[in-house]
């Protein structure tokens, strides 16, 4: 879902899709970097006996907040309106929908919260999680607006 937003954005931005479907705007979701967590993979493969650890960033974001992000990270401002089915985001002082809430994208056994405790990892391994949600959500826009540009996407 991630990267069907990032990409939605790059090519609303770029003027060759004029709306975003998603299902749940309400979901809360642990978003973090690969990065943090191949660091977190590599600390594990360190230690002198194989563990189980959870690898997380321990905050949580909706799947609004997400999106609202990723128009931010490309330069537009959305604004919500509406709830449940009927919700939907336009560009910010104009009433062009970008964003719309279809049922058909529900899940039907939809999971409300996910969010993982990583103190172990914290305590054990001394690790943290280095790149934010706010960093995370600008690298990906970035690298599908260029991906787009270069017709990769």
């Amino acid at each position: 879902m991630t990267r069907k937003i990032t990409i939605a954005v790059a090519k609303i931005k770029a003027g060759k899709q004029d709306v975003l479907e998603l299902g749940n705007m309400d979901a809360s979701r642990d978003w973090g970097h690969s990065a943090d967590y191949v660091r977190a993979m590599w600390l594990m493969l360190q230690q002198p006996q194989a563990d189980d650890f959870v690898v997380a960033t321990g905050k949580t974001h909706t799947v609004r907040e997400f999106v609202t992000l990723a128009f931010k990270a490309a330069g537009m401002e959305i604004e919500f309106h509406g709830k449940g089915v009927d919700e939907y985001a336009t560009l910010k002082g104009t009433d062009k929908v970008v964003v719309k809430v279809n049922p058909q994208f529900f899940r039907p056994a939809e999971v409300d919260l996910l969010i993982g405790d990583a103190s172990k990892a914290k305590k054990v391994l001394g690790w943290e999680p280095q790149i934010s949600y706010e960093e995370l959500a600008k690298r990906m826009v970035e690298s599908d607006i260029k991906l787009l540009a270069e017709g990769k996407i």
